[in-house]
């Protein structure tokens, strides 16, 4: 299930970065089902991409709101 921003905004930094690493073992399992012909379900590419993405601009909105 897609994540939400609210959702996101509500972990700390620690879990923000072992999702972030979590997703991109997903995403590159993802890759390497797709090569071989064996994902079945498509549309999880897209969304764990984009999961990704909006992990990435919270935690860096975060880390600039840390900053100053």
């Amino acid at each position: 299930m897609a994540m939400k921003a609210s959702e996101v905004r509500l972990l700390t930094e620690d879990q923000i970065a072992d999702e972030l690493t979590k997703l991109k073992k997903e995403q590159f399992n993802l890759r390497f089902q797709r090569a071989t012909g064996q994902l079945e379900n498509t549309s999880r590419v897209r969304q764990v991409r984009r999961d990704i993405a909006r992990l990435k601009t919270i935690g860096s909105e975060a880390a600039a709101k840390k900053k100053g």
